[in-house]
């Protein structure tokens, strides 16, 4: 095999070539490296890889091309495994996250007679492929956000709180664990919407949504349950915690500061707490009482706190 007939053949490809003695010297390589790394052969001829590309991770890149010496066998790296080797810059007339190319890399032990005496690496330019499939993951994540967020509040939305409640509730009725909901609408939401407008109606939902999301646990979930009314599941909470968070709730939301178009507006809420009880054989069932203890809140004056028919707290 002579080098003269190796560049004619590589020299045509659109893919990088590099041989390595077994020292780890240059000892080949094609006209892709020449133009993407911008250096001639001659210039690297007899050279360490390391000389050339210093930013090679040595450790990794030694123990991988001494797996490819110890079993005489190909290794691969992806892309997707680490985005790139060689500081390559691409020539992709798009916009990614990286100046280098994104690179799929085959090293290739090279025998003769028997022994083996060099190492092949391909690089291939992966770059079109990496931006694409990044991009799609991005659209497909968006998308599945998508379906859980409520898109005005951007909390969650009622079918996705509901499939955390219905995981919540197993799991508490599979532990024996504590689990606490609370419920709560906005009062006299409908006069907000009459009086100034769905605009403002709306900030206020923002805004609720924004002061609620900066009271509880990361382990809570908070949803829109439907309309001006919320949600939040508390797991591993009894009743005495859930009604420490309702009664915060309840309080901050009568204390938020809220302008449209210069003009004060007053908002409270009335709040219904339950907490998983040995008749609930339902996710459902927990929902229903905290829905009751809610209507309660209502009926007792709004802006309260109400749980099993029994008002917590009031103004």
């Amino acid at each position: 095999m002579t080098l003269s007939f190796c560049e004619k053949v590589t020299n045509q490809l659109n893919s990088g070539v590099i041989v390595l003695d077994l020292d780890y010297r240059i000892v080949f390589w094609n006209n892709f490296l020449a133009i993407h790394a911008n250096k001639q052969f001659k210039d690297v001829c007899d050279l360490s890889v390391y000389d050339v590309f210093p930013e090679l991770p040595k450790r990794w890149f030694e123990r991988k091309l001494n797996g490819v010496k110890q079993l005489n066998s190909p290794s691969f790296c992806s892309w997707e495994q680490r985005h790139h080797l060689f500081e390559l810059p691409h020539t992709r007339p798009i916009t990614t996250d990286s100046h280098y190319m994104a690179q799929n890399v085959t090293f290739t032990p090279i025998e003769d007679k028997g022994q083996l005496t060099h190492i092949c690496i391909l690089i291939e330019d992966v770059t079109d492929v990496c931006h694409y499939q990044t991009m799609l993951r991005k659209t497909l994540d968006d998308l599945a956000m998508a379906n859980r967020i409520d898109g005005l509040t951007q909390v969650y939305n009622r079918k996705h709180w509901e499939e955390c409640l219905a995981q919540e509730f197993a799991r508490a009725r599979r532990y024996d664990a504590d689990l606490a909901l609370i419920m709560f609408d906005l009062d006299h939401f409908k006069r907000i919407n009459d009086n100034y407008g769905h605009q403002c109606g709306d900030m206020v939902l923002i805004e609720t949504a924004k002061v609620i999301e900066e009271l509880i646990r990361i382990s809570d979930t908070f949803g829109r349950y439907g309309g001006e009314e919320f949600a939040v599941i508390l797991p591993e909470t009894g009743i005495a915690g859930a009604l420490d968070v309702a009664e915060k709730i309840r309080q901050r939301i009568e204390d938020i500061a809220l302008l449209f178009n210069e003009e004060p507006i007053n908002v409270t809420t009335s709040i219904g707490v339950a907490t998983i009880g040995d008749d609930d054989f339902r996710y459902e069932d927990l929902i229903a009482h905290a829905d009751q203890a809610l209507y309660e809140a209502k009926a007792l004056g709004r802006n309260q706190v109400a749980v099993n028919k029994t008002l917590i707290a009031c103004v």
